[in-house]
Parts: structure tokens; C-alpha cells; sequence
């Protein structure tokens, strides 16, 4: 199987990263967004997950970036 080149890395880096950092940030902001009580509970409880995917998504964002200025 071929390698993947650098530069096709950095893409799917980052790509993962954007996606990552937004799911994160629609968990973290939905408690603030719904109108339902349930569902505003429910984007409370969920908000570790959030964090975790907000700052997962921010560290592949830089890593690919670092990749892409060394």
C-alpha cells in the first residue's frame, strides 16, 4: 500500500481538526441555543463531551498547521 503524502496528511489533519472543533462547539453552545428544557438538559450533561472535542479538534488544527510552517 503507498504512502499518503505529507501534504495530503496536513489536509486531512486539518480538515479532521475544523470538524472536530465544530461539533465540539455545537455541543458547547446548544444548552444556550434550544428551547426545550429536555434538550437544554441534555447539551448540559453532554458538555464534557463538547470540551473534549473542542480542544481535540484545536490540538489537530495545530498540529497541522506546525506540520504545514515547518
Amino acid at each position: 500500500m503507498p504512502a499518503t503524502p505529507p501534504r495530503k496528511q496536513n489536509a486531512e489533519m486539518l480538515f479532521k481538526g475544523v470538524v472536530c472543533a465544530l461539533i465540539g462547539a455545537v455541543i458547547l453552545l446548544g444548552p444556550y441555543v434550544a428551547r426545550s428544557p429536555s434538550v437544554q438538559e441534555l447539551m448540559h450533561q453532554a458538555a464534557l463531551v463538547g470540551w473534549f472535542s473542542f480542544v481535540l479538534g484545536v490540538a489537530f488544527i495545530v498540529r497541522a498547521l506546525w506540520q504545514r510552517w515547518r
